[in-house]
This record gives structure tokens, C-alpha cells and sequence, in this order.
């Protein structure tokens, strides 16, 4: 028999999930374990020199425009199956009462249904996903199997 690990939270297909480094809250966000790593709309995405150092510049879901000091980049394929360069940053996420420091990928996610899609790097040890719920706002696993 397999143990449960009392901190695993069960999630749907669909979750709401908050930034709250960054101020936004209520977003609705794709689970997607075939996905490796997590991604977020953003609109206006420039890099700028701001006193020798180079500061991202990033419109999210808001509008308002967000400096990022802290960056990287990487190669990640896309849901076409093509490599692509993209900015990651480092932030705060919540599923339900559990905040999680993550990596995500900044991309213009306009022509997709969900402004958020979250992979299964964040997921893995944290969250079992029931493709058959959506919104269960991470209930505690413990609580479904008693």
C-alpha cells in the first residue's frame, strides 16, 4: 500500500491562482502535466538599459508595466511543438492556501483559452490532479480519502 504524503493537495483541471508578489489575483490557470514548466501572459516584454543594467519590462494581465531586474532566459518548446526563447522570471504563486516559489516562462498567451498554465515541475510532490474536478481551490488530500 502507498502512503500519502498529508501535504499533497488535490487539484482540478482548471484552478484559480494568485501573484501575490505581484499584486494579481483570480486567474484562472490550465493544469496541464504534459507541460514541464509553468507560463504567463504577457503582452509588452522588452528588455531596456536602465544605468548599465538591464531591467525586463513586462505588461501582465493588469496592464500596468512590471521591472524585473532579476531574469533569465531559456529555450522552451511551444504548445506547437517549436522552440522558443523565453524570459523567466522567479515569483510567488498560490493554489488554494499553498504558495510555492516557481520559475515561469513570460509569453504572449492572447490566441490561448487560459492566461496561465501551470506544469507538472511545480506540481510534482505538491498536488495530485483530478482531471474530472475544476476549481477545488487545493483540497487536502487526506480530508477525500478518510
Amino acid at each position: 500500500m502507498t502512503t500519502i504524503n498529508s501535504n499533497i493537495k488535490l487539484i482540478g483541471r482548471r484552478e484559480y491562482v494568485n501573484f501575490p508578489q505581484l499584486g494579481i489575483n483570480q486567474v484562472e490557470a490550465k493544469i496541464d502535466t504534459g507541460a514541464y514548466t509553468c507560463a504567463i501572459h504577457c503582452r509588452h516584454i522588452v528588455l531596456v538599459k536602465n544605468n548599465e543594467q538591464d531591467l525586463l519590462q513586462v505588461k501582465f494581465l493588469d496592464e500596468k508595466i512590471y521591472n524585473f531586474d532579476v531574469f533569465t532566459k531559456k529555450k522552451i518548446k511551444n504548445s506547437f511543438g517549436e522552440m522558443e526563447e523565453r524570459y523567466i522570471i522567479k515569483t510567488l504563486i498560490s493554489i488554494g492556501r499553498k504558495k510555492i516559489n516557481t520559475s515561469i516562462s513570460l509569453s504572449d498567451r492572447g490566441s490561448m483559452r487560459y492566461p496561465v498554465l501551470i506544469g507538472r515541475k511545480l506540481l510534482k510532490g505538491k498536488f495530485i490532479v483530478d482531471v474530472n474536478q475544476i476549481y477545488t481551490n487545493g483540497i487536502r488530500l487526506n480530508k477525500i480519502l478518510k
